[in-house]
């Protein structure tokens, strides 16, 4: 730790000066200052003035005399400020060394904030009917760098995908093949999934409006999958396999791997609803209606709210019904089903499990375990009700929080983009419906930016040869995606601009990257290799001190993204980073230094820059290329 050792130790001076004065505890701030407020300030002063019944400025006045810093040489001093903080300037004659030699480490910035405790990261979860168009992608980029975060506080976190293999949505397309005729093998060599969405979905579900007995024929297709007997249910086991392994090309594609599949096919087979729904009645978390418009359901009573019901009066169980058996699983509250054997091995030599029913004997190794003391289930705002239920049902076995839903708006995409894929609209952006066809494929928006990056980068970079290039453009475009849907708060619509996101000044990924470019060009053009066994206190500009302190900075981002699960801090510190960068570029010539010495620091300074901001990205999932 670096900065945020700092602000830990001023916190703790703090706390024992009020205790040697005898002032009832209060609960104060130690953070990073404003312009003009020093380095660190403290609002302590306005905590103790109504207790001690005098002004701020007072106050202040009175402890900035108490602090001692023998033992915190990075802290020059401490004043009053007229508003009454209290205002703490570095030392960068010490901070500097510090700071630039620790964020060599390959750990920099990484927190023991979890302990290694297991935690399970649930995302992505799309029906395996069709591609992921770019709405999903929030979900899939949010979870995986929630997952990345993690990792960083040392938790000790395993990826999840679940994968809905049973359902209406799968229905629909073998409906379209056994019922409408459509060949199983796509024409045109087109890619399985996007067939089976484009084509195949749309053209089904448009069929239901006109022919209500094929809707019929729907529900008992739907009966037909869930009996994993029939021949229906094979056929349906090998075409939604099929798209799930082409959606997972395209997750692999952006940086996005798991740990396990676990299929609702088998988890409805498996008896956990029989085993969670005997204990929700064993431990009265649910009631049966004998009278009243639910009579003969089995509810789940909520307060303020209607029950909502968990089994109708004919025996079925509902929606619901699939989900709370898999959040019991998920936190390790039933015994597991399941056995496990390898689906693939992933881009990144990752081994993919999936969950099966079939005994797996395996002497060699311990029985792997899918399920963790703490759950985030990461889904999109629409279902805040059901997994709202599911999260008070499971905190009547586990402590508050073990199961936590994590929301987020939908995207949408600008009219000029829609325009650009050459498809109609009105008004101005697309709200995204699988169902009538009004979507853009992930994929699709990949391919265009990559092969706008690549005309960009070769205009720019005629020295480059092909497979150069296509590196480029594959990075550039996989970090603007990752960056533009998790830049805003995620109770934000996100309108996802292709033009706009690749914009090389603002707040995008390309301008990001592009700081990093800048420094490794930097680097190149000087013969001189930083030598880091030196001292840096000839770093004194307001620039380079500037620089320093943001990449200081950086375990203070870890700390606060862990404890809210919030990517965008990370986001919009790489930007801060990237931003403190160029104006040091621009205010430092570097390759102009007037002496070796000056110049060596500030090289080492540059090289500092480059390995915090690669570490802050990375995080995000977003490489950092040499060149664009």
């Amino acid at each position: 730790m670096v900065f945020l050792e700092l602000l830990e130790n001023i916190q703790t001076k703090t706390s024992e000066i009020l205790d040697s004065k005898n002032y009832a505890p209060v609960s104060f701030s130690v953070e990073a200052a404003k312009p003009g407020f020093g380095d660190i300030t403290c609002n302590v002063s306005f905590l103790l003035s109504k207790q001690l019944k005098k002004s701020p400025q007072e106050i202040s006045n009175e402890l900035s005399k108490l602090y001692q810093f023998d033992n915190l040489p990075q802290i020059k001093n401490v004043e009053s400020h007229p508003s009454g903080y209290l205002n703490f300037s570095i030392d960068y004659t010490t901070f500097n060394d510090i700071v630039i030699l620790s964020s060599l480490k390959e750990n920099y910035g990484s927190l023991n904030l979890g302990n290694n405790e297991k935690i399970i990261v649930e995302h992505t979860s799309v029906n395996p009917n069709k591609a992921l168009h770019v709405g999903h992608i929030r979900n899939v980029i949010l979870g995986d760098i929630v997952s990345r975060i993690l990792k960083k506080g040392n938790f000790n976190v395993k990826v999840l995908n679940y994968v809905d293999d049973s359902g209406l949505q799968v229905a629909d397309i073998i409906v379209g093949f056994t019922e409408l005729g459509f060949p199983q093998e796509p024409p045109h060599n087109e890619k399985f999934d996007h067939y089976c969405g484009d084509t195949v979905y749309v053209k089904t579900t448009e069929k239901y409006e006109t022919d209500k007995q094929l809707e019929e024929k729907r529900h008992e297709i739907l009966k037909q999958i869930e009996d994993n007997t029939s021949s229906v249910s094979t056929m349906a086991q090998t075409i939604t396999r099929r798209v799930l392994d082409e959606q997972l090309k395209t997750v692999w594609n952006l940086g996005v791997f798991y740990d396990c599949l676990n299929f609702e096919s088998q988890i409805i087979h498996s008896k956990l609803w029989e085993k969670i729904f005997e204990k929700l009645k064993s431990d009265n978390q649910i009631k049966y209606e004998d009278s009243g418009d639910n009579v003969g359901c089995w509810v789940i009573p909520a307060e303020g709210e209607d029950d909502k019901i968990l089994v109708r009066s004919n025996g079925v169980a509902t929606y619901i019904a699939k989900d709370i058996p898999y959040a019991a699983w998920k936190l390790g509250l039933v015994e597991d089903p399941f056995s496990y054997k390898i689906h693939s091995t992933q881009e990144n030599s990752q081994t993919l499990y999936e969950t099966t029913l079939d005994e797996i004997f395996d002497h060699d190794e311990d029985k792997l375990n899918f399920s963790g003391s703490k759950v985030i289930t990461v889904i999109d705002n629409r279902q805040i009700r059901l997994q709202k239920i599911v999260s008070g049902l499971m905190t009547k076995f586990k402590e508050e929080g073990a199961y936590r839903h994590l929301g987020y708006e939908s995207v949408t995409l600008s009219a000029d983009t829609v325009k650009s894929l050459g498809l109609s609209l009105d008004g101005d952006s697309a709200q995204m419906s699988g169902r009538k066809g009004l979507y853009v494929n992930a994929d699709t928006v990949l391919e265009t930016l990559t092969e706008r990056v690549y005309n960009e980068s070769k205009s720019r970079n005629e020295d480059l040869d092909e497979s150069e290039l296509q590196q480029i453009a594959n990075t550039v475009a996989v970090g603007t995606i990752r960056y533009e849907m998790i830049k805003p708060d995620l109770d934000k619509i996100i309108t996802f601009d292709l033009k706009n996101s690749l914009r090389l000044e603002g707040d995008t990924c390309s301008y990001i990257q592009y700081s990093y470019a800048r420094a490794s060009r930097i680097l190149e053009k000087t013969k001189i290799k930083p030598n880091f066994d030196s001292k840096f206190e000839l770093l004194s500009s307001e620039y380079e001190k500037n620089l320093i302190k943001k990449i200081a900075m950086f375990d203070v981002q870890i700390n606060d993204s862990v404890n809210n699960l919030s990517p965008k801090v990370i986001a919009k510190y790489s930007y801060d980073l990237a931003v403190t960068f160029s104006s040091f570029y621009e205010h430092v010539k570097v390759l102009a230094s007037e002496t070796t010495e000056l110049l060596n620091a500030r090289l080492c300074l540059v090289v500092s820059f480059q390995k915090t901001l690669k570490s802050s990205l990375g995080l995000l999932g977003i490489d950092a290329p040499e060149r664009m």
